[in-house]
């Protein structure tokens, strides 16, 4: 991909966030933070990697009927599918890949820490691919955010013990990160070449289908789909909701917002898997996980409020 694909226009202004806009960021958070309830319903029988395929195959075949009943474009030139591919890999795949298998040997609090780096990731990854200046309300937000759930996790995370195996999976946990940060940015560049992104996500999730099969036949997994209630409820959440809608409102988001503001969200992912906890699970507030709730917040201002006027 040339350095001219790469940034085919300049940076677009912050935008105001209006009220279509909140509703998309509070959906993206919402449906996302919810997930995770989700993947911990799929781990089991089923292979992490076939698990992923099913939820992205019913996703994509979904997408493929929202396109064409809507009547978007299907046929794109070969630089655009590898486009499609990219993020295909990056988003629709290997960063789930990533994280199913590096979240098997450390503690869920630290993978959602590491998560949440996706917000500073995203705004040093478009400083050095589009030349965004870096706003420093933003980057002052996206660390304050990014704090917040180290604290609200460090419990957790103190306990844990930093074996071999951990260090590898938290490694697994930063690739995972920065995968999803860089489909963030391929996908910036699709739209702004003008591709509808409904199309591109179809495209997107058909090609990280592809990526998904050939890892399976690869690891010799078992086409199986597990016959319980629990199992295929989770499916259907995750490739709807946490497929389907939320990708929808991110990347919307994206393109409204850019990398750095709406990649924000993260934070904010696992404060609503931690409220839904507390519903279900009975998960006990401490006064360092309030701190940490009110730092995440305080970031969340930070970075979504609309700059002063010059």
């Amino acid at each position: 991909m040339t350095q001219a694909a790469l940034a085919p226009a300049a940076a677009p202004a912050p935008a105001r966030i209006d009220g279509s806009t909140l509703g998309l960021y509070v959906a993206t958070v919402f449906l996302w933070g919810v997930s995770w309830i989700g993947i911990r319903a799929q781990l089991g029988i089923v292979a992490p990697e076939m698990s992923v395929l099913w939820r992205f195959l019913l996703a994509a075949v979904l997408m493929w009927g929202w396109v064409l009943a809507t009547g978007h474009r299907v046929r794109f030139a070969l630089g655009d599918h590898l486009r499609f591919a990219a993020v295909g890999c990056c988003l629709f795949s290997l960063n789930f890949i990533s994280f199913y298998y590096g979240g098997l040997s450390i503690p869920s609090g630290l993978l959602s820490v590491v998560f949440s780096l996706a917000s500073v990731f995203n705004l040093v990854l478009g400083f050095l691919i589009f030349r965004q200046r870096v706003e420093p309300r933003v980057a002052l937000g996206g660390v304050i955010g990014f704090a917040g759930i180290g604290l609200l996790f460090w419990p957790e995370i103190a306990g844990a013990g930093f074996n071999t195996a951990a260090l590898w999976g938290l490694g697994l946990c930063v690739i995972g990160t920065l995968f999803f940060c860089s489909g963030n940015m391929v996908s910036t560049v699709v739209q702004r070449r003008g591709v509808p992104l409904l199309s591109a996500t179809a495209w997107g999730m058909t090609y990280g289908c592809v990526v998904l099969l050939a890892l399976n036949l690869v690891r010799g997994n078992a086409f199986i789909i597990e016959p319980t209630a629990k199992y295929i409820g989770s499916l259907l959440y995750l490739s709807v909701g946490a497929s389907v809608l939320a990708f929808m409102s991110y990347l919307t988001l994206l393109r409204r917002l850019g990398a750095a503001r709406a990649g924000y969200a993260t934070v904010l992912f696992p404060i609503v898997a931690l409220a839904v906890s507390t519903a279900v699970e009975g998960y006990a507030w401490t006064p360092l996980a309030v701190i940490g709730v009110a730092c995440a917040l305080v970031g969340n201002i930070l970075v979504l409020r609309r700059p002063a006027a010059r």
